[in-house]
């Protein structure tokens, strides 16, 4: 019994010297708050009886202050902050000394008393006049902060001392009150600009998904937030430390099921169902939880290397498959255009040999008249040709059209002008069948066409050692009716000038003055194309041959072929024709030009060509979405050069209506074939 008695004495100490020591710390705090020193405004104190300022601390408003988050103080409960007794100490030593029992400690001191965000709010006055204080010593820094360094905002505000004490710096007398105020303000905003930076998630989502808040009024944000994360979804799939984690390879993947799900063929945010924020959030944690497993950086990059490698191989061969199915779109004949000349023929043959005679037969050799060349197999975009010249003319009586075209199609093309006369023009109709001076043994190109290099370049089974560039092999190089236009003199034999279009433009304007234009010796008046998307000499033109470098330039300008007046008389007297059959028996192997009549063109009319105004010919119509409006508007001529042609549907949709005007589609051709705009 003896030895328990100093056992039990020791474990009441224990026990209870805690809760008394806590409540004598209770009290003097309570005590603390309840003294008359803080009931009024603590700049002002009463020391020896008599109300004074103090000057060690400027006076402030309690506007606008703000107590930092987290920021912890401990009071020492010895001494007062007040002097009660009225004492007649000195001001400046008074608050020294008060300013010293204010020690700042660390988080989680079990003598400290937490001032958080919150608390704010629910204090009295009293502790506001607290906070005063305590914020007018923590910015003080200028005459020795009592804040901690390690605190929030401790290493930033210690910088700020170094900086300032490098400086010359004014003393504590010499700082005017005002002065003070200003800097206290400054960092007071600087606080609150701090917290009004932790913002919720949603809010964060919706202004910082593409990490700047001026992108956040894209249309597309989450949508491109959303396949990010698919990306990045993807790559943790491919890390090893991820594959280890069976349960959160599940999770990934459910996540990356539902995206796609939500995702779907959505371009903008308004696509989305109402769900996709629930599904981006829900993902965003799932890629944070990915990243605490998976915290090698340089795994991730070489996964993503090798991503970005597999992904540049992918797009080639999806950009080699695009240009071999355009190109198949623009070779393959619709259905419609495919009818049009069946329904076209069978009518024509039931007619009587009177009926499929055209007027004005008289006209057709007079050079005074304006004479247009239109050589094309295809029935509609000739009428367009056409009815577009015509609707702009401003003597349509005066214009003349010869169209040549290929025996199949001849039937049809002169029962379709047979059944819509445009006007008071005049047409003609031919079949190139029946130029019968056009033959291998006098036409280079007819002989190269025939031939079974040129057979086996396009039909061969085995085509490894083929050209890449697919619209080399287009099988419209293999019809005499694209080079009929290097023997203009001998189609037209009695005409002086000759303007030739091609089969894909839409005529904006009257073309008479072009029949006026002096081309000042010159044979070919054509647009030329050194302009941004366009191209010179080196382009076409093999300049790595010397029967090239030494007889061109290449630098010089291209010019386009579509719309070019041709002064015949010239085109005769230098023998035109000759220079190009020279130049095609040349290129036999194909080793100065690729197949094509532009190159050609470009050799045969070297030094010969006269540049018309850029405005006669507008480009690009058949494969750049971006020509300008302007230009469009003003041009005289159009063209849809290029794959995308206004009469398949792969043609570009803004520029299809100029071409579309032009067509009846409720004449009963069209309707009988189907054929729609």
């Amino acid at each position: 019994m003896m030895s328990r008695r100093p056992v039990l004495f020791l474990l009441l100490v224990t026990v209870f010297a805690p809760i008394v020591l806590y409540t004598e710390r209770l009290a003097s705090f309570t005590s603390l708050s309840s003294t008359n020193g803080f009931s009024d405004d603590v700049s002002t104190h009463a020391v020896g009886g008599e109300i004074r300022k103090l000057n060690l601390l400027p006076q402030e408003s309690l506007i606008n202050l703000k107590e930092p988050i987290g920021i912890v103080y401990s009071v020492n409960t010895s001494n007062s902050i007040s002097n009660s007794d009225g004492s007649g100490g000195k001001p400046s030593d008074q608050t020294t000394e008060s300013s010293s029992e204010l020690q700042v400690v660390h988080l989680g001191d079990h003598k400290a008393r937490v001032l958080s965000a919150t608390d704010i709010e629910n204090q009295s006055e009293k502790e506001n006049s607290i906070r005063q204080v305590t914020d007018g010593l923590q910015d003080g820094n200028e005459i020795g902060s009592l804040q901690n360094p390690e605190t929030a905002g401790g290493k930033e505000r210690r910088g700020e001392i170094e900086a300032t004490e490098k400086e010359d710096k004014p003393t504590l007398s010499q700082l005017k009150p005002n002065s003070v105020s200003e800097k206290m303000e400054t960092k007071t905003k600087k606080k609150s600009g701090k917290a009004s930076d932790k913002v919720d998630p949603e809010k964060y989502l919706k202004t910082n998904t593409l990490g700047q808040s001026d992108q956040a009024v894209m249309p597309d944000a989450r949508v491109r937030h959303l396949k990010d994360q698919l990306i990045r979804a993807k790559v943790f799939l491919g890390l090893s430390a991820i594959r280890n984690n069976p349960h959160f390879m599940r999770e990934l993947r459910l996540r990356i099921k539902e995206v796609q799900r939500v995702l779907g063929d959505a371009s903008k945010d308004s696509e989305l169902p109402r769900n996709a924020n629930d599904k981006l959030k829900t993902m965003e944690q799932t890629l944070a939880r990915g990243r605490q497993i998976q915290d090698d950086c340089a795994a991730v990059i070489k996964k993503l290397r090798a991503i970005l490698h597999s992904t540049e191989e992918q797009l080639k061969v999806h950009k080699k498959q695009t240009m071999f199915l355009t190109q198949l779109a623009a070779k393959t004949l619709p259905k419609g255009l495919h009818c049009l000349p069946l329904r076209l023929s069978t009518e024509y043959y039931s007619l009587t040999s009177s009926q499929q005679q055209f007027p004005n037969d008289d006209k057709l050799e007079d050079p005074r008249l304006y004479h247009y060349a239109l050589f094309s197999d295809n029935i509609l975009a000739a009428a367009v040709v056409v009815n577009s010249t015509i609707s702009n003319a401003k003597e349509p009586e005066k214009h003349i059209f010869h169209i040549v075209t290929d025996r199949l199609n001849y039937a049809a093309m002169r029962m379709w002008f047979l059944a819509n006369p445009p006007g008071n023009a005049t047409i003609q109709v031919q079949n190139i069948e029946e130029f019968t001076w056009l033959n291998s043994s006098y036409s280079p190109v007819l002989k190269q066409l025939g031939s079974p290099s040129m057979i086996d370049y396009y039909f061969r089974a085995h085509r490894a050692n083929s050209d890449s560039n697919l619209k080399f092999r287009n099988p419209k190089y293999l019809s005499i009716l694209n080079h009929l236009r290097f023997y203009l003199p001998n189609v037209f034999p009695k005409l002086n000038k000759v303007l030739f279009l091609d089969d894909d433009i839409v005529v904006k304007k009257d073309l008479t003055a072009l029949w006026l234009l002096d081309l000042k010796g010159k044979v070919n008046g054509a647009v030329e194309t050194c302009g941004e998307s366009f191209h010179r000499f080196d382009r076409y033109l093999n300049f790595s041959n010397p029967l090239i470098s030494k007889n061109f330039d290449p630098h010089s300008c291209g010019w386009a072929y579509g719309m070019n007046i041709f002064d015949l008389v010239e085109w005769k007297r230098q023998n035109i024709t000759e220079v190009y059959h020279r130049w095609q028996k040349l290129n036999q192997d194909r080793q100065l030009w690729k197949l094509g009549t532009l190159p050609p063109g470009l050799i045969t009319f070297w030094n010969r060509t006269f540049p018309l105004e850029r405005s006669w010919h507008v480009l690009g119509l058949g494969y750049n979405p971006h020509v300008i409006q302007k230009d469009i508007e003003g041009a005289a001529v159009i063209h849809y050069n290029g794959n995308m042609k206004p009469w398949l549907e792969i043609g570009l949709p803004k520029y299809r209506t100029y071409w579309t005007k032009f067509v009846d589609y409720d004449q009963a051709y069209l309707r009988e074939c189907n054929i729609n705009p």
